[in-house]
């Protein structure tokens, strides 16, 4: 850990906060009050307290962060060569980078998460600029060949304003993820995170600024998601939505964008599952497994939230991830425990309902278990690691999205119910595999129903890789070459020309 970063640190175990957070919407390049004046608190899940109050948006500020963008999509930023955009897009990842301590600290405090959690999520950040900065200028369209008399392409235009809802669980990660390549195809922005977790989203339009960025090009309005995200979804001058959360939300996202026809790409939830067969690498899969579930307490969409494993090896192999889950070290973020809280307290009893009714329907629980506080200071909103052992297909921790560090184990005798297992919730987002049978993997790969299948690495790939869902998941797909697809209109021309 750097000077720079050490000092943070000691700031904000001592008075709770680092200076200078910022605390009002950023619109037409500048931060400004709510148009009611209305504020609302910020609560650090490690010590269950609130530390910084923030703008708390409506309709209003919607609507000034749009007619901004409209704005600058009638500006320099249309014309705006694509090379010229990488280079800002470039410059907007160096500003990231340097800033990556007071970035990362704000995110383990407003999120909870781990601290090098946090700096992998900023490392992640400035990654995913670097990438769309490269690509601005490599987003062509197509010639189509209609024979000597005629001449056909195909443009790539920028969609319009988009509208980006963020999530709680990786506020900077996925702001980046959306919003870069987003400017990267030419379009302005306005985004709405999550209202448990509004600071890095504020800071990283104020980097983009910074790095010269033209005012209006990226906007960020706080709030509820009643109050401010639901304005922004039905607004008519937003032309796309991209959307990352709940089925239910996204559900009523899309009735929202329904009468305007405005497009979407929705990344809800998951039930993924890890499928482990007896040939693996143990203790690949096991490292494998423990990082798919516990990473960032569970609370992850595509989490490794279910163990499919081969009987055969199951005794042994859930022994050894018990011993590996009771092993871990609860404590605040900042500390860089094993790992951290869960996101608010209302949150902490939902997971723990999910193993309390488990366990009275006489599942076992090898681990975990009981909601707790942080050891050490006895606050904060923890829930420990937790395993719920060999659980039949329609049990209701196997087929509900739980959000949090709650494995459930299931067991098959075959390959094909393997795939059956895999494919028996209602999400397809990802999907884990461990053996060391190439055809095995890649038979897997094709049955199971999942948008991105991980093949003897949970979490493989990076920002090139496309992110999405199937089925309730969602659909469209995010990060890659496709997220500037995403954000851009095709044009085609055609002409005769003899």
């Amino acid at each position: 850990m750097n000077a720079g970063l050490q000092a943070l640190v000691r700031e904000a175990q001592a008075t709770g906060r680092i200076a200078g957070l910022p605390g009002q919407h950023f619109i037409d390049g500048r931060f400004v009050p709510a148009a009611r004046g209305g504020r609302m608190e910020t609560f650090d899940p490690g010590t269950g307290e609130a530390f910084v109050t923030f703008a708390a948006g409506d309709a209003d500020d919607v609507d000034a962060a749009v007619r901004a963008a409209q704005a600058a999509l009638r500006g320099p930023w249309r014309s705006m060569a694509p090379g010229d955009r990488g280079r800002l897009l470039w410059r907007i990842a160096e500003r990231i980078r340097a800033s990556a301590d007071r970035l990362a600290v704000a995110e383990t405090l407003d999120s909870g998460k781990r601290l090098s959690e946090a700096l992998g999520d900023v490392a992640g950040a400035a990654a995913t600029f670097e990438y769309y900065a490269g690509a601005c200028d490599k987003h062509q369209g197509d010639s189509i060949p209609l024979g000597t008399g005629h001449l056909a392409f195909t443009l790539n235009e920028p969609a319009g304003v988009t509208a980006h809802i963020i999530p709680w669980n990786y506020p900077l990660s996925t702001a980046a993820r959306g919003i870069a390549p987003a400017l990267a195809a030419g379009c302005t922005v306005v985004a709405k995170p999550a209202e448990q977790t509004p600071l890095t989203a504020l800071m990283l339009a104020e980097l983009c600024a910074q790095a010269g960025l033209p005012a209006g090009v990226c906007n960020v309005v706080t709030g509820t998601g009643a109050a401010a995200g639901a304005a922004l979804v039905r607004h008519p001058g937003v032309q796309h939505i991209s959307f990352t959360g709940s089925v239910a939300t996204g559900i009523d996202v899309m009735q929202a964008a329904a009468p305007h026809v405005t497009r979407l790409v929705l990344e809800l939830g998951g039930k993924s599952p890890v499928v482990v067969l007896a040939d693996c690498d143990i203790e690949q899969a096991l490292e494998g497994v423990l990082g798919a579930i516990y990473e960032n307490a569970g609370q992850i969409c595509s989490a490794g939230s279910r163990l499919v494993i081969a009987r055969e090896i199951h005794e042994v192999f859930v022994d050894r991830l018990q011993a590996r889950a009771e092993a871990m070290q609860l404590g605040h973020g900042l500390r860089d425990c094993g790992m951290g809280p869960v996101s608010s307290l209302a949150h902490r009893d939902r997971i723990a309902g999910y193993v309390s009714r488990a366990r009275a329907r006489g599942v076992r629980v090898r681990t975990g278990g009981q909601a707790c506080a942080d050891p050490q200071t006895g606050r904060g909103w923890f829930y420990p690691p937790t395993i719920l052992d060999d659980l039949p297909a329609l049990d209701e921790a196997v087929q509900d999205e739980i959000f949090g560090p709650v494995l459930a184990v299931q067991l098959f005798d075959d390959l094909a119910q393997a795939v059956a297992l895999a494919n028996g919730t209602a999400y397809g987002l990802v999907a884990g595999v461990y053996t060391r049978s190439f055809a095995a993997a890649h038979q897997l790969a094709r049955d199971i129903d999942a948008g991105q299948i991980f093949i003897n690495e949970y979490f493989a790939g990076s920002i090139a890789v496309p992110f999405g869902g199937n089925r309730r998941s969602g659909f469209g797909r995010e990060k890659g070459m496709e997220a500037l697809r995403s954000y851009s209109r095709i044009k085609s021309v055609a002409a005769r020309i003899s």
